[in-house]
């Protein structure tokens, strides 16, 4: 396939998977021979999370209509339909932060569209209508369960919409078959062995320096206080880790989110207080918040554990960068985790029982059961590379951008 021009849409600049994975493709494709631009509304000035070896686009990101959110909270009876109103504003407000940037047919000079989430995606369907582009495909990450109609129908249309589908898991390839009635690619993730080692670097000593960490056990738990995170029973495994092993440290890194995860987020210190944890450098829960790229990896080799039983994930790209750099990791007993990983690999809990979670973060800190979940996970994160998954995608780029655009339901 001679060289395409490949427009990547996604959500934010922030250190979000879905968009580390749109920064990591880019460079895939980019080095396979294709112009792949990155594009993200961009509200505060400050570009993307890290550099890319790709070309990136930031767009100019106006504030949500703020007055009409405060009259639909004010309207709202609970406080969850307030937040929804909000979050319904901060989402339409992205959708024409693209609109504007895509208004005019220089700015659509590309081969192809390709969007990662229903931003994007709405924007796209909008273009097409509006004759700018001629179709786009769709990277369906993961479903969210939206209570608010208004983000469920941008969901719904931003997949619908789309001329093909993609997923970087048989999960929701079947999720997508069995509910739309139509076939999407899988194309997986990958993992940059360069960036994401196992060997010691002298960024180790300045992190664990920063964040006050100490003899440990230390547990690393990545996505913030999400409730789609589990963060909830993270924390109440590790109060029970706790009562075995008094230093232990839990650091909860990132959060940078869309979406407004406040509640939850109080009602999991709330539950740190309970249990008598206290937050902060050197505590026993250290909340980084987004931490710089550079940094991750020695985070993930100053762990002693990675503690992600979520509920509810595209692939978990952060299972690979753990893996990476040799830090065993504790995961849900459901797909995708069970798709690409085996028990020798990593170990499986059950995301609703906190002794499970707990046992597991023991586990993992028995000399013999880390050496072996140690070797076996740098082997899968070998598995997995970029370069892979961007030849995935080559097949569907090609159907777009060779065939009418025409959306996959009426």
């Amino acid at each position: 396939m001679t060289g395409l021009r490949i427009a990547i849409l996604t959500h934010s600049t922030n250190p979000r998977g879905g968009v580390a994975h749109c920064l990591s493709l880019a460079e895939a494709l980019c080095a396979l021979g294709h112009e792949a631009v990155v594009h993200a509304p961009d509200p505060t000035g400050r570009g993307f999370f890290r550099a890319a070896a790709c070309p990136t686009v930031t767009v100019a990101a106006k504030a949500p209509k703020t007055a009409e959110a405060a009259e639909a909270a004010e309207a709202a009876e609970a406080a969850e339909a307030a937040e929804a109103a909000g979050t319904v504003a901060l989402v339409r407000a992205r959708i024409e932060d693209y609109l504007r940037h895509f208004a005019t047919p220089a700015a659509c000079d590309f081969d192809l569209f390709h969007a990662h989430d229903g931003i994007g995606g709405n924007a796209l369907a909008t273009l097409k209508h509006r004759r700018l582009i001629p179709g786009f495909a769709r990277t369906v990450h993961h479903i969210d369960s939206f209570s608010d109609p208004v983000l469920a129908e941008w969901q719904d249309r931003s997949i619908r919409e789309a001329r093909r589908l993609l997923c970087v898991s048989r999960t929701w390839g079947d999720w997508i078959r069995d509910d739309l009635g139509v076939e999407a690619d899988v194309v997986g993730n990958g993992v940059d062995l360069s960036a994401y080692r196992s060997e010691p670097a002298e960024a180790d000593a300045v992190v664990r320096a920063r964040w006050g960490l100490g003899a440990g056990p230390v547990v690393l738990s990545v996505g913030g206080f999400e409730a789609r995170k589990n963060t909830a029973g993270i924390v109440a495994a590790f109060a029970r880790l706790r009562q075995r092993h008094p230093t232990a440290q839990l650091v909860v890194a990132g959060g940078a989110s869309l979406l407004d995860h406040a509640a939850y987020r109080a009602r999991c210190r709330a539950a740190l207080s309970a249990a008598g944890l206290t937050v902060g450098p050197g505590a026993a829960v250290v909340e980084t918040g987004p931490v710089p790229q550079a940094e991750m990896p020695a985070l993930y080799r100053l762990a002693d554990v990675l503690a992600f039983p979520s509920w509810k994930e595209g692939f978990g790209l952060c299972v690979l960068e753990a893996m990476a750099c040799g830090t065993p990791a504790l995961v849900s007993r459901q797909p995708p985790f069970t798709e690409y990983l085996t028990p020798a690999d990593a170990l499986f809990v059950d995301p609703a029982d906190p002794d499970d979670i707990a046992d597991a973060m023991a586990a993992a800190l028995v000399p013999d059961t880390r050496a072996r979940l140690r070797a076996s996970g740098l082997t899968r994160a070998a598995a997995h590379s970029w370069r892979g998954c961007a030849e995935r995608h080559l097949d569907a780029y090609a159907a777009c951008a060779r065939v009418p655009q025409e959306p996959i339901h009426a």
